[in-house]
């Protein structure tokens, strides 16, 4: 959707990594939203014609001499702004409030209490309520002519609002899935601060996107890597709307994909999907370039330097593409780190932090700004299979940050198979549709063991099933003990070279939900 055709909300990212998660709260109220780095400059924040302003960032302080900062000038109430947690001490700091150092142990549940009525985004809650707060600074008086609407049980100040509700702020997050009152916050923020119109459609997204790709592309072609999942499906078949048969559909077995995948998806792409899709083996060449790596950073690296050598390759044999089209999502662009200050890379995504400088192409990424949730709204719209759309996320790099240490073909074969075991038991026990993803890892170690009465020393394998609603955080599922019991003896009888099975039950954060 062009700039000017809707409201939009700009979310300044003082170093979060969790700052996509109220991006996507905000369009779940059906208005848009986008984030900006904090260094982006008061310029090029306010050319986004922003209907509000949300300054958001994770545990930290603004004491030191360089900790992230924003233009001052945003505070002066020309825009509505909402300090959410880093942000509220940071606009305390700028409007001249005192502000002091606390104990730097991030965040955790409190108890807020509120003062007279709330304010214009507290009012009507209950007179206490238990929150998800950021512990660093503390902001000892509100900025002058602000009024305090919150504070901690210890007194320390929660929220507070200035003249009119222009600008606010809340030390805590509103956007969590920890803090249901949370959503109650922002609509307040959107609608009654704001004054947003409920104007971010997925329909309209659709038409508006296929329309841009059209005048983008021109009368080029286009060459899409397909991998089977969600992400680069929906970019296809939006593509091959917006250029018909100019797109060239690649599909890379590249010898990391799981249990008979390269034959399901084919059967798919070409079947219900008319896709026009090119088949390449190209698994020696990633198991050739993954030769002695244990560096999961090298590996995608090296994976995503493969993938487009393949690409290009098989370009040249069709002729004629200057375009590749990929299915990078936000998840994908948030982990492998933000475009200025603050939050450091997770990790960085074959398709994303693992591309070579130099290609053949020119890059085409429709679904860069959205949500898996989003993606997968659009692809029904479009109408990509269910069965297509209910798989589980599955990394770029594939079985490779599955597979910790060296990839081998013989390690591979040991993953698929016990992964296949552990899907088809999730399957038979209705629970695979209710999580967001399950898979096995392979680890580089080995443990000692009894099989027959005799020693054996193989191979582990970690099970791993969360639930999710957009990636960017997760629990792990309770598996009930007895289908735990069937899969650790199914695998550890039925698959060669392993011994020992174990369950991950760490959540996102501290964990991420790949290994790798």
């Amino acid at each position: 959707m062009s700039p000017g055709t809707r409201e939009t909300i700009v979310i300044i990212d003082c170093g979060f990594q969790q700052t996509q998660l109220i991006a996507r709260r905000v369009r779940e109220k059906g208005v848009f939203s986008e984030v900006v780095p904090c260094d982006a400059g008061y310029e090029a924040i306010m050319a986004r014609d922003p209907a509000g302003l949300i300054i958001i960032g994770g545990p930290g302080t603004v004491l030191e001499e360089d900790s992230l900062k924003v233009p001052v000038e945003l505070l002066d109430g020309k825009v509505p702004v909402l300090g959410v947690c880093y942000g509220m001490p940071l606009i305390a700091s700028l409007l001249g409030s005192e502000v002091e150092r606390g104990e730097p142990v991030g965040f955790g549940r409190a108890r807020i209490l509120l003062e007279g009525a709330g304010g214009t985004l507290l009012e009507g809650f209950p007179a206490e309520t238990e929150v998800w707060v950021s512990r660093w600074d503390r902001v000892l008086s509100p900025p002058p002519g602000f009024t305090i609407t919150a504070r901690s049980e210890s007194g320390a100040i929660a929220a507070f609002e200035g003249p009119g509700s222009r600008v606010s702020a809340v030390a805590f997050l509103p956007e969590a899935p920890q803090d249901p009152g949370g959503a109650d916050i922002l609509s307040r923020f959107l609608f009654n601060v704001c004054r947003c119109r409920k104007a971010w459609d997925l329909g309209e997204w659709v038409e508006t996107t296929v329309g841009e790709m059209k005048s983008t592309v021109g009368g080029g072609r286009v060459v899409c890597g397909l991998s089977g999942g969600v992400d680069s499906t929906v970019a296809a078949v939006l593509a091959s709307k917006a250029v018909g048969d100019r797109l060239e559909c690649i599909f890379v077995n590249s010898g990391l994909l799981r249990l008979n995948e390269a034959e399901q998806v084919l059967e798919t792409y070409r079947g219900s999907l008319g896709l026009k899709v090119h088949y390449v083996d190209a698994s020696d060449d990633f198991l050739s370039a993954l030769k002695g790596v244990t560096d999961p950073e090298v590996k995608r690296k090296a994976i995503g330097e493969t993938f487009i050598r393949v690409f290009e390759r098989k370009a040249r044999e069709i002729g004629g593409a200057s375009w590749l089209l990929q299915g990078t999502i936000y998840p994908d662009v948030i982990e492998s780190g933000p475009g200025g200050k603050g939050a450091a890379a997770v990790k960085s995504h074959h398709n994303v932090g693992g591309l070579p400088k130099e290609m053949d192409f020119h890059l085409l990424e429709p679904l860069r700004d959205l949500f898996k949730d989003e993606v997968r709204r659009i692809g029904a719209l479009i109408g990509v299979p269910e069965k297509i759309l209910g798989r589980h996320p599955f990394p770029g790099p594939g079985l490779a940050v599955r597979c910790l240490g060296e990839v081998t073909r013989e390690r591979l074969e040991t993953l698929r198979k016990a992964d296949a075991l552990f899907i088809a038991e999730i399957r038979a026990e209705g629970l695979y549709d209710k999580m967001w993803q399950a898979f096995c890892v392979l680890l580089p170690v080995r443990s000692v063991g009894v099989t027959d009465d005799a020693r054996t020393y193989a191979e582990v394998v970690v099970l791993r099933a969360v639930v999710s609603s957009d990636g960017m955080t997760a629990d792990w599922v309770r598996l009930p003990s007895d289908l735990l019991d069937r899969v650790s003896r199914r695998i550890c009888n039925e698959v060669d070279g392993i011994n020992r099975v174990v369950f991950d039950i760490t959540g996102k954060p501290p964990a991420t939900i790949e290994w790798e």
